[in-house]
């Protein structure tokens, strides 16, 4: 992908020239146009939109009407619905104790060696080979979750809460949803949580689950070139869309334990379409999800049937922690420096993305890349334990489970470095360890070093080619600055007070910090009541997050609404931009649109669908006299005409060649291309009759239409084209997910600015 500046130059002459669509006439005194090549992103013209309304035709009109009759039918699709929602559930949270398995045994593996050759080297003097020998697993173990994503699958990088995001608003995202993405994303992570990195496994969770669910909806495989046959009728993009909502869900339950906080984050996050009916099956596969994981977790550990895990991860029970009045300014002080911190985090990550795009695009780069980070983030935790003097008996720090996981280095015996316990342990364990370790075990220099050093390497990692999430990273580095205020308020008012608590302080930090670089609210709140079992602090967590938000949206977006628009993803806000109402559906459209016959030459058909210039997936019928609009048929839905050769000629007894419904499911999601299409049918006269293939009733807007109406009816119903006719019913123009993702609009010096972003070739 190439760099946003870059890029400018490159614009495609798609548009048209900013003049000639708008008019002084329409605009008000305050608004003023800026040119599309000084705007700083841009639209890409790789993503296309998903089919999320169903094309009424009369073979979906037949076979409802069937359907609607028969009782045992929709008891049995229904029940299949929820059948599919507990495998979602069940098989999300197989991958995810896979994961934690996997992390916790090659982190043991490498805990336990690293500590041997450090106990050698204190007894004979000399630390360099611990440092080498550690430094080597964590380039070692990156190396392996750089290569399967930079040479195997891009789209398994990062969290993929982004793309799950772009896909729940109806935007197609390559290969995100594939059974090959959910392979090198689940081993990647391990591998990158396990080499050290300032990553977390909770994340990339969200977009297994979705993976997961995609698949499992279908009964089929494309990849592996499998079909069961089971659920056929889930296999359309709306059906689809529903399903991966509850993967999502199920992600966050298995990740946190939180099943309620995975409904809410599909709810806040991810789904743009939600109704009474899904908000059940999501929580069900949310559930399921949690269930499971508590019975392979217990049966891991040595307790089968002890349901007492909540998660991959496990913050412990806040209990015996009150709040009182008034902290709750403290808490707000805390959600505004989260709030900076924050948007401080996401503007160099922002910039280090841009230098990404331009410098490293190579993927032995890329790899390169990953493996420096890699070395460098253990070289830093072996220096920051090094120069750390502090040192505890072993029962003051209570998450320090593992005696493999800390080091005594030059403590005496029966005491251990306590900066060992956040920097020589997994990031869930480090977490754990600043919000219950009792007052004392840490003081405010070792906290502050450790957050700054560890804000550089989160910054600096998020965005590698590695499977990584940015939960855990924000958590610590927050609940590290966030101690720090327990202990300086312990000092200001004397630590003999109640209510000053350390552990509290460092959850509150927590929120802020990640409230602040993501920018979420009411799913968080409730994923942290729930991952840390104390619904008291609701209200404090929400103040917090609320706070967070609002400092940190003054100055930038969240880091995954920042990520998905520098990726040029034709992405639909919750709102249209301000002034839309004085756009009208005339400069919004594109035109003239290319039209089809009701019955229509095949090699006309051939010749518009392999037109390079012809931009949509889906065209209008019009009818042959009048020009009036009679319906719209799809780009896919032509190509398997023209591959299974439906055409009148071929007719029988005076009826048309059987295409049922099952064929076009067959093909989903991976339609037949152009080049599909055998060359012997096009020069022999044959025609095709598209009036039982298209949708007879599309969705129509007057030329009179406002930019915010057209914007509502596209959230509101998840469309991809909508036709635009005049007064005498004829089709005068298209509009698409990206003729309005390309209006944008901002406010500066009390002038709002509107402009028209372009699009770009990647």
């Amino acid at each position: 992908m190439k760099s946003l500046k870059r890029r400018t130059s490159e614009i495609l002459a798609l548009p048209r020239d900013l003049s000639r669509r708008f008019s002084s006439s329409w605009l008000s005194s305050d608004v003023q146009l800026v040119d599309v090549s000084k705007s700083s992103h841009l639209i890409s013209t790789q993503y296309e939109s998903l089919d999320y309304d169903v094309a009424e035709n009369e073979l979906y009109t037949k076979e409802a009407n069937q359907q609607d009759s028969d009782l045992y039918f929709r008891m049995r699709v229904s029940l299949a619905r929820w059948f599919v929602m507990f495998l979602i559930g069940v098989f999300t949270a197989l991958i995810a104790f896979g994961i934690d398995a996997g992390v916790a045994n090659l982190s043991s593996l490498k805990f336990s060696v690293v500590s041997y050759f450090m106990d050698q080297a204190v007894d004979r003097g000399g630390l360099w080979v611990p440092l080498l020998i550690w430094v080597s697993f964590g380039a070692g173990m990156t190396l392996v979750a750089a290569v399967l994503v930079s040479f195997l699958e891009p789209v398994a990088a990062g969290s993929g809460i982004p793309q799950i995001k772009c896909f729940l608003n109806g935007v197609k995202i390559p290969r995100v949803v594939r059974i090959q993405t959910l392979f090198c994303k689940a081993i990647g992570v391990m591998f990158s949580v396990a080499g050290g990195l300032a990553v977390g496994k909770e994340g990339p969770m969200i977009h297994s689950g979705a993976v997961v669910a995609a698949g499992l909806s279908q009964g089929a495989s494309k990849s592996f070139n499998w079909d069961f046959g089971l659920f056929e009728y889930f296999r359309h993009d709306n059906e689809k869309r529903d399903f991966v909502s509850g993967g999502a869900a199920a992600g966050v339950a298995a990740a946190f334990g939180s099943p309620v906080g995975g409904v809410l984050f599909s709810l806040e996050e991810g789904a743009s379409f939600w109704n009474q009916a899904l908000t059940w099956r999501v929580l069900f596969s949310a559930m399921v999800s949690g269930f499971t994981l508590n019975f392979a977790l217990s049966w891991y550990h040595g307790h089968f049937g002890e349901l007492s895990y909540t998660g991959l991860v496990n913050f412990g029970v806040f209990s015996g922690q009150p709040y009182n009045w008034y902290e709750l300014p403290i808490f707000c002080l805390m959600g505004a420096i989260g709030g900076l911190l924050g948007a401080l985090f996401n503007a160099i990550n922002y910039r280090i993305t841009l230098f990404r795009f331009k410098f490293v695009r190579r993927p032995i780069i890329k790899v390169l890349e990953a493996m420096v980070v890699g070395a460098v983030s253990c070289a830093l935790c072996f220096l920051l334990i090094y120069s750390s003097d502090l040192c505890s008996a072993d029962d003051l720090i209570l998450s320090a489970e593992d005696d493999s996981s800390v080091l005594q280095l030059f403590c005496n015996d029966g005491q251990f470095n306590v900066m060992s316990t956040l920097t020589f342990v997994t990031p869930e364990t480090a977490v754990k360890c600043l919000f219950h370790a009792p007052l004392g075990s840490f003081n405010m220099p070792l906290l502050l070093l450790f957050s700054f050093v560890y804000y550089v390497l989160a910054c600096w990692t998020y965005g590698l080619a590695v499977p990584s999430g940015l939960f855990i990273p924000s958590l610590l580095i927050g609940a590290a600055w966030g101690r720090c205020v327990g202990i300086f308020l312990g000092h200001a008012v004397g630590e003999a007070e109640v209510w000053v608590d350390c552990g509290k302080y460092a959850l509150i930090g927590a929120a802020a910090n990640l409230g602040g670089v993501v920018r979420m609210t009411i799913s968080l709140t409730v994923i942290l009541m729930e991952a840390t079992g104390n619904v008291t602090f609701g209200l404090p967590l929400m103040l917090v997050l609320m706070t967070a938000k609002f400092v940190g949206d003054i100055f930038n977006e969240g880091i995954y609404d920042m990520h998905i628009h520098l990726m040029s993803v034709p992405i639909l806000g919750w709102e249209a931009p301000s002034l839309s109402h004085q756009v009208k559906a005339v400069q919004v459209m594109n035109s003239p649109v290319k039209t089809l016959k009701t019955v229509e030459k095949v090699d006309s058909v051939f010749t518009l669908l392999s037109d390079p210039k012809s931009l949509h997936n889906g065209y209008p019928v019009v009818d042959e006299a009048t020009g009036q609009l009679r319906g719209l048929i799809l780009r896919d839905h032509l190509l398997i005409l023209l591959q299974r050769n439906i055409f009148r000629e071929f007719a029988t007894d005076g009826t048309h060649s059987q295409l049922k419904l099952r064929h076009l499911r067959d093909a989903y999601p991976r339609f037949p291309t152009i080049n599909d299409i055998p060359p012997s049918v096009l020069n022999q006269g044959f025609t095709i009759d598209l009036e039982p293939y298209m949708n007879t009733a599309p969705y129509i807007v007057s030329d009179k239409s406002t930019l915010s109406k057209i914007f509502t009816l596209f959230r509101a119903l998840g469309l991809r084209h909508l036709c635009v006719i005049n007064s005498c019913n004829q089709v005068i123009g298209m509009v698409t997910r990206k003729d309005l993702a390309r209006f944008k609009s901002k406010t500066s010096n009390s002038v709002t600015k509107i402009y028209e972003l372009s699009y770009v070739r990647n």
